[in-house]
């Protein structure tokens, strides 16, 4: 993967921050060689980090969440406030660091990475690093990222009501600034929601924490999917990280298989594995969503989808933290329509009601939106 580290083509400047030696330099190292990548500087607590950010300028900090003097999650709440920067979480996986992860998510951290642990892991983490700190830097945070979310808000999301949802299911992808942005969709509907499953890029162990958070947040039942969980109303699942999930036919209803496989698009859980289950076994009456995320993963499954008779939708670019996965499923042609994310909700109610017409499986010509 090779992005650019800003409109000058200079090195993505990355100050990381972190209390343990080790752990620095093992970051250090995973970045050292890379060309478009430049280590600018380290720090071991939130305080020296303060002053090398005003010092040093970096494009992308990465930042440890458990530190003296000051917690990671205090800091990334001022740096949020003062000097808006897109911030990769470096977190332990084990469960109170998986949790303060995802609440880190939510204040603004654009992605999340398990902490390495012992000599052996710089090779492993070398590529995934570099990736992140790519992805971070063409990330929209802070003031950016709230007006893009803002955007479209005037008309408000329903609070949907179950219409006998039984054969309709509700699948949505998402990657880089997603976990907002699903909450931000499901926070449209009410506790009789339509089934939904999704699949977002998240580290293994993470995912878990994710559901909680939303199942502790929504009125819904939210919960990490599990092999064999029953895809119903009221009910969001979750797909595992590491894990592709996919929708399978039970009888009259649906349930999700759970299991390992290769990368799909780089991506275990892959968007396109979903989206392509979807197709073959929901077909007319399903509705896909691929919500912000890079990359291309989602695009070829929601091609499937549209082309089986069920209904796309795309993020559009203003809302996007990065618009990556949408934009190519808009050149695949597999998104009926396009919306900003306030609007999504709206998008897959209205979506499920044409779904629920006789004529629901003739796709209908894509109309370009003015945001594309």
């Amino acid at each position: 993967m090779s992005l650019p580290a800003n409109q000058t083509g200079c090195p993505i400047r990355v100050l990381i921050v972190d209390d343990s030696a080790v752990v620095r330099r093992l970051l250090s190292e995973a970045l050292s060689g890379q060309p478009d990548i430049e280590v600018v500087g380290t720090a071991p607590d939130p305080f020296v980090a303060r002053d090398k950010i005003l010092e040093l300028r970096p494009h992308v900090l990465t930042l440890d969440i458990e530190m003296p003097r000051m917690n990671g999650l205090t800091f990334l709440k001022r740096v949020m406030h003062y000097q808006p920067m897109p911030v990769i979480i470096i977190s332990s996986l084990g469960q109170a660091g998986c949790s303060a992860s995802v609440e880190a998510l939510r204040l603004g951290a654009v992605d999340v990475l398990g902490k390495p642990h012992g000599p052996y892991s710089v090779g492993e983490l070398s590529a995934q690093l570099a990736d992140k700190v790519r992805l971070a830097a063409v990330a929209k945070v802070g003031r950016d990222a709230a007006a893009g979310r803002k955007s479209g808000l005037a008309s408000p999301a329903p609070r949907a009501a179950s219409m006998g949802w039984c054969r309709h299911v509700v699948a949505i992808g998402s990657s880089t600034g997603g976990t907002q942005a699903v909450e931000a969709v499901l926070q449209g509907f009410g506790a009789d929601c339509p089934p939904i499953v999704v699949a977002q890029h998240i580290p293994a162990g993470f995912s878990r924490a994710f559901a909680k958070r939303l199942n502790e947040a929504l009125p819904m039942e939210v919960k990490e999917a599990e092999d064999g969980d029953s895809v119903k109303a009221g009910r969001v699942l979750i797909a595992p990280g590491n894990f592709h999930t996919l929708l399978k036919k039970q009888g009259s209803s649906y349930v999700v298989t759970v299991k390992d496989g290769p990368l799909v698009c780089y991506q275990r859980p892959s968007v396109d594995v979903l989206f392509g289950s979807v197709a073959q076994v929901a077909g007319p009456d399903s509705v896909a969503v691929i919500l912000t995320g890079m990359g291309s993963d989602g695009a070829q499954g929601m091609k499937r989808v549209r082309e089986a008779g069920g209904w796309t939708i795309a993020q559009d670019e203003a809302s996007c933290v990065v618009y990556g996965m949408p934009r190519e499923a808009v050149k695949a042609n597999a998104v009926e329509e396009v919306v900003s994310l306030g609007q999504v909700a709206a998008a897959i109610d209205e979506g499920l009601k044409k779904q629920s017409r006789p004529s629901a499986a003739v796709s209908l010509p894509y109309q370009k939106s003015s945001a594309i």
